[in-house]
């Protein structure tokens, strides 16, 4: 009774295992691969799912969601100038059908291959493109390499069963050496700029300062023209009242039958007298002899006359 009991138990333990065995969990992100005795059978999809205990095993779990990787390489240039690149790379597989997950399971032993490939195949590709540019050129070239390793390792990583995201260099560096010329001619570029700037700035400067003065002379010159014109009119018209005063003056006094001389007298007394009062201190040498005024009145006279003979 008690080996039948001993049975029972056995036989339940196995059933409970069986049961047990018979369910497998795919976790979500993932594809499991079965085998049978070591060959393909089918692929699970995440979730619960059902095999045949102790016969279908799993293989491999595929994960579908996108990897990252970063990368530290040195190529050489046409010029023999080493770069050092700093790079992340950022993969997945190229979609969930069962051909596709054959692939990635089975064409490398285990992901360490497979990222080994991957990291060769990219860094051959941008030694390859870099080998065939010179040192200046590189720096400008960051989204050509990207296009130039997106371009060729396209299809290789389809026949993996993968596909590249995106590739993003991060860093380019160079030689110490390299560096310190480089910056010693960005600095030297640098300064050439800002003379001529400075150049440009004190030349705009200097011009400006040359048409503000040449404007200015000509506007003093347009001044003083229209003021000494202003002047020469002011002058010819105090000439023409003057004039007309002394003909009206001599008029009036033919007309009240009076010596001409005495209006001389008088304008040479009234000069006498504006000497004086605007003279402010100054010395004015003049002289007031009656022989001096009796010179000049006939001189006067005389011209009178001679304008007379002339009419």
């Amino acid at each position: 009774m008690e080996v039948q009991q001993i049975v029972m138990y056995v036989i339940i333990g196995l059933v409970v295992l069986l049961f047990l065995g018979s369910f497998v969990t795919v976790k979500q992100g993932s594809i499991a691969v079965i085998t049978i005795f070591g060959k393909y059978r089918r692929i699970l999809m995440p979730g619960l799912s059902l095999k045949i205990p102790f016969i279908e095993s799993i293989y491999r779990r595929v994960s579908i969601q996108n990897r990252s990787i970063e990368l530290e390489f040195q190529a050489t240039t046409q010029d023999q100038a080493n770069v050092y690149f700093k790079a992340m790379l950022v993969y997945a597989v190229i979609n969930h059908e069962e051909e596709n997950i054959k692939s990635v399971a089975f064409k490398f032993v285990d992901d360490r291959n497979f990222m080994q490939a991957l990291i060769r195949t990219i860094e051959g590709t941008i030694r390859g493109y870099v080998s065939t540019k010179k040192q200046a050129e590189v720096l400008s070239l960051r989204s050509e390499i990207v296009a130039e390793v997106k371009e060729n390792i396209d299809v290789t990583l389809a026949g993996w069963g993968y596909h590249l995201i995106d590739l993003q260099l991060n860093d380019i560096t160079f030689d110490e050496e390299i560096m310190k010329s480089m910056a010693r001619v960005v600095a030297s570029s640098n300064l050439k700029a800002a003379a001529e700037n400075e150049g440009q700035a004190l030349l705009i400067t200097k011009t400006k300062a040359a048409e503000a003065e040449g404007n200015a002379i000509k506007i003093s010159a347009g001044a003083e023209r229209e003021a000494a014109q202003l002047r020469g009119q002011g002058v010819a018209l105090f000439r023409e009242e003057v004039a007309r005063g002394m003909a009206s003056a001599a008029k009036e006094m033919q007309d009240a039958s009076l010596d001409s001389s005495f209006l001389l007298f008088s304008m040479w007394t009234e000069a006498i007298k504006h000497f004086a009062e605007q003279g402010k201190g100054n010395v004015i040498f003049l002289d007031g002899s009656t022989d001096n005024m009796k010179r000049t009145m006939e001189e006067v006279m005389s011209l009178n006359v001679m304008d007379q003979i002339k009419k």
